[in-house]
């Protein structure tokens, strides 16, 4: 059973930018000690990410209090997102524009409940894209975070370093609207 919360969505940054660094340190507590991983460098990624094309982000309250987002913009066919990928990605991904869910977290407390997917998935509903894309660690959680992808009907289609300091990511992708639930 989903867990209740209450989505909102957003499509610039002024509204939603304390919740999004405050989350973003919560999910990623352990990590942020890491170069790629520290809060200041999330929060530059959010600032350039915000001022592409098609940024929309989504938050999820339980009551009042922030426990989860995600947000997105449009890569076009000759993003960066694509340029950078150890091989080249399918050209059905990148013949058109497609949307790519940059971040996408929920808080300790609130794993395991749904709220990931509703998250996404609202991100998604109202997008006019054919295809999404995300970048993952296939380390994240032993395996558990590209394999929860995979049963959102993501599959693999390429590895990146998005940067020197970056893991190795997966990129992964599906149809928008997946008929998949």
């Amino acid at each position: 059973m989903t867990a209740p919360v209450r989505l909102q969505r957003f499509t610039a940054l002024p509204g939603v930018r304390q919740h999004l660094i405050g989350l973003y340190r919560e999910v990623r507590a352990e990590l942020l000690h890491l170069p790629n991983y520290r809060a200041e460098v999330f929060a530059e990624r959010l600032e350039r990410h915000c001022a592409e094309p098609g940024w929309q982000a989504v938050v999820a309250f339980a009551a009042d209090v922030p426990v989860g987002y995600a947000y997105a913009n449009t890569v076009a066919p000759d993003d960066r997102w694509w340029a950078r990928m150890a091989t080249p990605a399918p050209v059905v991904y990148t013949a058109v524009p497609a949307v790519a869910v940059k971040e996408i977290g929920v808080i300790q407390s609130w794993r395991g409940k749904g709220v990931a997917r509703r998250i996404h998935d609202e991100l998604l509903a109202t997008r006019n894209e054919t295809y999404a894309t995300l970048m993952v660690n296939p380390a994240a959680g032993d395996g558990k975070v590209q394999r929860l992808y995979e049963g959102w009907g993501y599959t693999v289609i390429g590895n990146v370093q998005p940067s020197p300091e970056s893991p190795v990511l997966a990129c992964m992708a599906r149809p928008v609207h997946n008929q998949q639930h």
